[in-house]
């Protein structure tokens, strides 16, 4: 038991495996940006005319409780940081769409905006017939964003 006279206890068994939490979320943490560096790197390599990026709310949407140790893991905010320091270096232009951009609720045939999109909804389904990936919509209208802002 280790509990004295009702006060906690810490035995040698509770401070080994702290220790080995503490290496394990260490290693994690490394794990994590050396991944954010070789991807920053592998999209600055391919030397394109430029990045666009949406411009996120990313201290909001950390206030979400079910969110943010996932948004905080994932470490947009260095992902972002790295891009546009790599970029800089590369002279390659680096675009931020706007905030309240509808990336994934406009279609990228017919630019008609369908507002009662959800994030549940995975597959974007507009009246013109186009059926697409959200993501990849998403992609593709931030693509057209920065060409429309380079040009």
């Amino acid at each position: 038991m280790n509990k004295n006279n009702k006060k906690y206890v810490e035995t040698k068994n509770i401070k080994k495996l702290e220790s080995k939490k503490l290496r394990l979320d260490h290693k994690l943490t490394n794990i994590r940006n050396n991944h954010i560096h070789h991807e920053t790197t592998l999209i600055i390599g391919k030397n394109p005319q430029f990045i666009c990026l949406e411009k996120l709310n990313i201290s909001r949407m950390m206030s979400n409780r079910h969110l943010a140790k996932h948004i905080q893991d994932q470490k947009w905010y260095e992902f972002i940081r790295q891009i546009t320091y790599k970029a800089e270096a590369y002279k390659i232009t680096v675009i931020f769409a706007d905030t309240f951009y509808p990336s994934s609720k406009t279609c990228c045939n017919c630019k008609k905006n369908k507002h009662d999109l959800t994030l549940k909804d995975r597959v974007y389904q507009c009246c013109c017939g186009n059926i697409i990936d959200r993501d990849f919509q998403a992609a593709i209208n931030l693509y057209n964003y920065g060409l429309a802002y380079a040009s």
